[in-house]
């Protein structure tokens, strides 16, 4: 199968947005400060990962399917959907919201461009389910980190007395 042009533009908003959200967490990752650093720390390490695992399996499929990957530097920065990450050291609240924003945003570019590329290549639309599936479990699990709870429990109830 060669894919279209729509198919080819589908996955190369894709693929800059990968790349641009494994880039960006590495600069979180950096300059993260604050309340449950290394907690944040190793779990933007997994997002990476993962990132960067999913930019090249993007950009392989496209090439499998004849189309020109491209993740230069400069096509990335004009055409990612992703905001900018913020210079400096970042708190780590503010970090989950940057990071969450990040992930919402690829995710967004994502389910955009599916049912076109469903249309196209149900085959590389199972790979974006995958993604998809990932990139949102990553949102809610960083997003846990500034909510608050909901539930009220009362310690001296819950206790036995000694």
């Amino acid at each position: 199968m060669k894919a279209s042009k729509q198919l080819s533009e589908n996955l190369q908003k894709v693929l800059v947005d990968l790349v641009e959200l494994h880039v960006q967490c590495k600069q979180a990752h950096w300059n993260l400060v604050g309340k449950n650093f290394r907690d944040l720390h190793l779990q933007l390490d997994e997002i990476i990962a993962d990132a960067r695992l999913f930019a090249d399996e993007a950009a392989e499929r496209m090439r499998a399917l004849h189309a020109v990957p491209d993740g230069r530097s400069g096509t990335v920065a004009k055409t990612t959907s992703l905001k900018p990450f913020p210079m400096g050291l970042v708190s780590t609240a503010d970090t989950v919201e940057l990071v969450v924003g990040m992930l919402e945003a690829s995710v967004g570019t994502m389910r955009d461009v599916h049912d076109q590329v469903d249309e196209e290549d149900p085959t590389t639309a199972d790979i974006l389910h995958g993604f998809i599936q990932k990139l949102e479990q990553y949102a809610w699990m960083v997003e846990a980190e500034n909510m608050a709870p909901t539930a009220k429990i009362e310690a001296a109830k819950t206790r036995k007395a000694s």
